[in-house]
């Protein structure tokens, strides 16, 4: 069964989250900086058998585009490009940044490591993974 990957993309860096090989569980894989993810993402789909890429899409609560809306569909015009046998799919990513920090205090992860903004960038693409998941 391939594997489905999970971006956060951001402008400096981009969280990366994966699922198991049965695609029952999201996890956080790593945080890369954006100017590094596509290397990142043709490395890793190869190694993890990845068929299908969610990408986080940036609105804002009345369904608007957000500041970052047209940087992430540039980014999804280039992975369409790198990537024509994957099928991309857009995941609604409203407040995924907010529910990290919830998930991270409830985890009882200390608030030093709380601030590392890589740590927030993964865990807000594990949470876009695992709204997609739910929704299959």
């Amino acid at each position: 069964m391939k594997r489905i990957l999970g971006i956060d993309f951001g402008m400096k860096r981009t969280g990366i989250a994966i699922t198991d090989e049965n695609n029952i569980i999201a996890s956080g894989l790593t945080t890369v900086q954006t100017r590094e993810v596509m290397a990142f993402l043709i490395k890793t789909v190869k190694e993890k058998n990845v068929g299908t890429l969610v990408l986080g899409e940036p609105k804002r609560l009345n369904m608007e585009d957000s500041h970052s809306s047209q940087n992430v569909r540039l980014f999804k015009e280039a992975l369409d490009k790198q990537f024509p046998e994957l099928s991309i799919v857009m995941m609604d990513e409203r407040f995924t940044s907010k529910m990290a920090m919830q998930s991270l205090i409830t985890g009882g992860v200390s608030k030093k490591k709380r601030q590392q903004k890589e740590l927030i960038d993964e865990v807000s693409a594990t949470i876009i993974l695992q709204s997609y998941m739910s929704t299959l």
